[in-house]
């Protein structure tokens, strides 16, 4: 399963000792390592980023979760180290909009010391006792949390929300008299602009979780060439089930747009065939009456 793992280290020497020992369970194909971020609280209580996520769609949940970390003491929590907030919106979202992982967030600053190092990291794992086998021999404390993916649900609820509020705007300004007219328009023209807003969000998750799918495949892809027989079928079931979970990802925001789409008689968001350098999902945005995202091709 898709997890977000802290451990926490007496010292800095032995958190680098702990994060290779993950990554010769990599390498054996005990779990999967997609990312990893090193953090360091000093004697007198600054923490400090000492080895950034690797970038790309895999390392930005783990640079959010170390920075929120960092954020606990020097800023709000789901600060983003050396990232845009605006880039990572979605991923802001999954963490901080969810009591649980605040708690996790807290859970693992409390237990991080003076003087103490963590390493923040997304692994895939079946079970648990390889980590925790190999990090008990540095006395490591272990969090772990399952990965959230909770945004299409929330986008799925406000597509659905604004369905059904543009059906009622429009059946009320049928009725309307002249003196309402104009206030029920500029509340459609409104929601008009909120429903391209969502569209342009489902575009980019969209493009996000397909980075992100051909980064894990390609991660598992690697393992199982070099895997032995048995360790080789637990890899490819597991990449049989991520390909199972990203697309029924993909189908509840492609849901999510067609019903906006058909309440504002627009087409929802396609997939067309990806071709180089350009994105995958595109829009573009009629006038202000039935507008929503229409698709053009790559």
């Amino acid at each position: 399963m898709n997890k977000m793992l802290v451990a926490v280290f007496e010292d800095e020497t032995t958190a680098y000792e702990g994060l290779s020992a993950l990554k010769e369970l990599h390498s054996n194909s005990d779990i999967t390592l997609y990312a990893t971020a090193v953090i360091n609280k000093d004697e007198k209580g600054k923490l400090e980023l000492k080895t950034a996520a690797d970038h790309g769609p895999l390392g930005t949940t783990t640079g959010l979760l170390a920075g929120s970390l960092i954020g606990l003491v020097g800023g709000p929590l789901g600060l983003a180290v050396g990232a845009a907030a605006g880039a990572l919106a979605g991923v802001i979202f999954d963490i901080d909009s969810q009591e649980a992982n605040t708690q996790f967030v807290d859970e693992v600053s409390k237990a991080l010391a003076n003087g103490q190092t963590a390493i923040v990291a997304e692994i895939d794992e079946t079970w648990s006792v390889p980590v925790d086998t190999r990090l008990r021999e540095t006395n490591a404390i272990v969090f772990r949390r399952l990965k959230s993916e909770v945004v299409e649900d929330q986008i799925a609820r406000e597509s659905k929300a604004i369905a059904k509020e543009y059906e009622h705007l429009k059946e009320e300004l049928k009725e309307a008299g002249e003196e309402k007219k104009a206030e029920i328009k500029s509340a459609i023209a409104e929601l008009e602009r909120k429903a391209k807003a969502v569209n342009d969000h489902i575009r980019s998750k969209l493009n996000e979780i397909d980075k992100e799918f051909e980064e894990k495949s390609a991660a598992m892809q690697s393992q199982i060439q070099l895997a032995r027989d048995s360790r080789k079928a637990k890899r490819e079931k597991r990449l049989s089930e991520i390909k199972t979970e990203y697309n029924a990802r993909v189908e509840k925001l492609k849901e999510a747009s067609k019903l906006i789409a058909e309440a504002f008689n627009a087409n929802e968001i396609s997939r067309p065939p990806k071709s180089s350098g350009s994105p995958r999902y595109q829009t573009d945005i009629l006038d202000i009456h039935h507008q929503v995202v229409r698709t053009k091709s790559n």
